[in-house]
C-alpha cells in the first residue's frame, strides 16, 4: 500500500513538473521568434540605410562635378587657352563625360528608388513621387544634352569645315550652333536643379 502511494506521489510530481515546463518552453520559443524578427528587421534597416547613403553620395559627387564644370572649368578654359577652338574642344569633351555620368547616375537612382519603395512602403507618397520626377528630369536633361544637342553641335562643327571663330556671325551654321549652345546650357542648368531637388529629398528620407 505504501509503495503504491509513493509511486502515485512520484507520478503526480512528474506531471506537475511537466506542466510547469510547458509555459517555460513556449516562452522560450516566443522569445526566440521575437529575437529572429528583430534581427531581420535590424539587418533590413541597416541595408536600407547603407543604400540611402550610397545614393546620396553618388548624386552629390555628380552634382559637385557639374557645378565645378559649369562655374570653373568651362569659363577657365576659354579664359586661359590661347585658342577658342582648343577651349571648345576641351569643354565639349568634359561636358560629354558630365552628361553621360549624369544619365547613368539618374538611371541608378531611379532603379534604387523603386527598390526602396518596395522595401519600405510606408515612406511612399508625394515626396517619393517628387524624387522620382526630379531624377527622371535629370536623366532627360543629360540625355538630351548629350545625344541630341551635343550630337547636332558636333555635326555643325564638321559641316563648318574650319574653326568656328573663322565663320561669320551671320552664317546659318554659326547661328544654328549658337542656338544649340543656348540649349546645351539650359539642359545642364535643368539637370543641376533637378539634382539639387533630388538630393534634398533623398537626404530627408535618409534622416527619416
Amino acid at each position: 500500500m505504501d509503495a503504491k502511494l509513493n509511486q502515485h506521489n512520484v507520478t503526480t510530481a512528474e506531471n506537475i513538473s511537466r506542466a510547469d515546463n510547458i509555459p517555460r518552453e513556449e516562452g522560450a520559443r516566443d522569445a526566440t521568434a521575437h529575437a529572429t524578427v528583430a534581427t531581420h528587421a535590424a539587418v533590413a534597416t541597416g541595408a536600407g540605410s547603407a543604400l540611402g547613403d550610397a545614393r546620396l553620395l553618388v548624386l552629390g559627387m555628380w552634382l559637385g562635378a557639374a557645378v565645378l564644370f559649369s562655374f570653373a572649368v568651362a569659363p577657365g578654359a576659354f579664359a586661359v587657352l590661347p585658342a577658342r577652338e582648343l577651349a571648345g574642344a576641351l569643354v565639349t569633351r568634359i561636358i560629354g563625360v558630365v552628361n553621360v555620368g549624369g544619365f547613368l547616375v539618374a538611371l541608378f537612382l531611379l532603379t534604387t528608388a523603386f527598390a526602396r519603395r518596395r522595401v519600405a512602403t510606408t515612406k511612399t507618397g508625394r515626396a517619393w513621387i517628387l524624387e522620382v520626377s526630379a531624377l527622371a528630369l535629370l536623366a532627360l536633361a543629360t540625355g538630351a544634352g548629350q545625344w541630341i544637342v551635343g550630337a547636332r553641335m558636333a555635326a555643325l562643327r564638321v559641316a563648318m569645315g574650319r574653326p568656328i571663330d573663322e565663320v561669320a556671325g551671320s552664317d546659318p551654321l554659326r547661328l544654328a550652333f549658337n542656338s544649340l549652345h543656348g540649349y546645351s546650357v539650359a539642359a545642364m542648368t535643368t539637370a543641376m536643379l533637378a539634382a539639387v531637388v533630388a538630393f534634398v529629398l533623398i537626404a530627408r528620407r535618409n534622416r527619416g
